[in-house]
């Protein structure tokens, strides 16, 4: 038997469409990927991905809400900083789960804390053995290594009535991530994407979906009531005195500031050493440099900055053809920051003058304001805490130079601002930054004043000797 087939032009083939929003843009997202449906539970995938190039997350906490009583039976690739199962076994999930043993659960909490794991439980066959996971919460930027950009963990959840189908599955709501020193970030609400791609697990050329796929876009904020973690000093080698970071920087306890400190007066300026002690044991130098350089002294001193991180760019050198300046960092924090990174902008372009950063890795990024992006070299990434052994704390400490050129830019005027930065991240958190520069003194003025003329007497001078 033979058949004979012929396509029908009016035949239209009515494909089911699912809707589907499409993938946002962010500063950090977050991938909420069902990898297998069950009756009553289901297998996730959660993959954090930092997308800003200046963003950075340490000990990353994320958390969110959920909605239908949901639990998490176990997790790999992090862990609930809460282990508790009280909701189940007086909540809903008790009456139904009657066989369940709640002991073996991992977190039964509506509002649950997930942190990353340290790198000695990556190769753990029980909670371990996920890719990206176990760096102690560290996503750092594209820039610096787009490997340790990312996140992942896996997590089994149980489901309660009604919802005890493989199709009900509910992402939860109310997503909040924070870090270490880091930026604020604020998160939208999951939006149902199209399903995610994965290679085969078994190695073979073909491209696995998941089941469904949500996504929640988080992007860096400013929040009124937090203060920043970090802050900036002033200095040049023009004037003697510091320019501090700004009085309650990074926050100031109220009841101690009605009692010992004003937290609305401006910041003293310090001499120098003082950069390296501790602001509660800085009254003495403070006072008595005011003093000596016959500056005001208010009735009741102003508040200290209270910053984990403070920052001090001094200028070093001020020529025709060029400038220098030096950047040194300071961490008041007990714990290290490893791989940590800073990054400065200015309001008048440095890409042309801009030339080399000589003790740490530095890198001008023309694309994002002409930005100078420094990181520690190989050896030297690991920003150490502050030091308590002593009588007096230490707080570790990293320097380097940083060399620019005038042949672009002849006439910046380096003490009037120019030379100094308008906007410094570390770690991906904007600092404060003083709202003063170091001021060109007159005794400095009448020296430069002083070395011209001597250079025309010496011109002059040399000029009758040879005719």
């Amino acid at each position: 038997m033979w058949a004979c087939c012929k396509s029908d032009p009016k035949f239209k083939l009515k494909l089911l469409k699912k809707k589907f929003l499409p993938r946002q843009q962010g500063d950090l997202t977050i991938a909420y990927d069902v990898l297998q449906a069950y009756d009553s539970s289901y297998l996730v995938q959660v993959t954090i991905d930092n997308n800003n190039p200046l963003g950075r997350l340490d000990h990353w906490n994320l958390t969110w809400e959920w909605t239908r009583g949901e639990f998490i039976q176990t997790m790999k690739g992090a862990y609930t900083r809460e282990i508790t199962y009280t909701d189940c076994v007086y909540g809903v999930a008790g009456q139904y789960y009657k066989d369940m043993d709640f002991s073996k659960v991992i977190n039964c909490q509506k509002n649950p804390v997930i942190s990353d794991l340290p790198p000695e439980k990556y190769n753990d066959t029980e909670i371990g053995k996920i890719p990206f996971c176990c760096r102690n919460g560290t996503l750092l930027p594209i820039l610096m290594d787009p490997s340790q950009s990312k996140s992942i963990f896996q997590m089994q959840v149980f489901k309660c009535p009604p919802d005890l189908d493989k199709k009900s599955i509910f992402p939860p709501a109310r997503w909040k991530i924070m870090g270490v020193l880091n930026s604020a970030y604020s998160c939208g609400p999951p939006l149902k994407v199209e399903p995610a791609k994965f290679p085969d697990p078994r190695g073979l050329d073909a491209t696995t979906y998941s089941i469904a796929s949500w996504q929640i876009v988080c992007n860096i904020t400013k929040p009124k009531q937090r203060s920043t973690r970090c802050c900036v000093s002033f200095s040049a080698y023009y004037n003697e005195s510091i320019v501090p970071c700004n009085t309650c920087a990074c926050g100031c306890d109220d009841d101690d500031t009605n009692r010992h400190c004003n937290p609305n007066a401006r910041a003293m300026l310090l001499p120098s050493e003082a950069l390296l002690v501790p602001f509660e044991n800085r009254t003495l130098k403070t006072v008595a440099w005011a003093k000596l350089k016959h500056f005001r002294v208010p009735k009741k001193l102003p508040c200290g900055d209270n910053c984990g991180v403070s920052i001090n760019w001094h200028i070093v050198s001020d020529y025709k053809g060029g400038w220098s300046a030096r950047i040194t960092l300071f961490n008041w924090k007990p714990f290290p920051f490893e791989n940590w990174f800073t990054a400065m902008q200015f309001k008048k372009s440095v890409s042309l003058g801009f030339e080399k950063v000589y003790s740490f890795n530095g890198s001008l990024l023309t694309k994002f304001n002409n930005t100078i992006f420094m990181q520690g070299l190989q050896g030297t990434s690991y920003l150490i805490g502050e030091d308590n052994g002593t009588y007096l704390k230490v707080p570790g400490k990293q320097q380097s130079v940083i060399s620019f050129t005038k042949k672009f830019k002849p006439n910046m005027q380096i003490a009037k601002g120019d030379g100094f930065p308008s906007k410094v991240l570390f770690n991906g958190e904007e600092c404060s930054i003083p709202t003063q520069f170091p001021l060109q003194t007159a005794n400095q003025q009448n020296v430069y004043l002083v070395q011209e003329i001597l250079v025309l007497v010496l011109a002059f001078t040399m000029n009758h000797i040879l005719y």
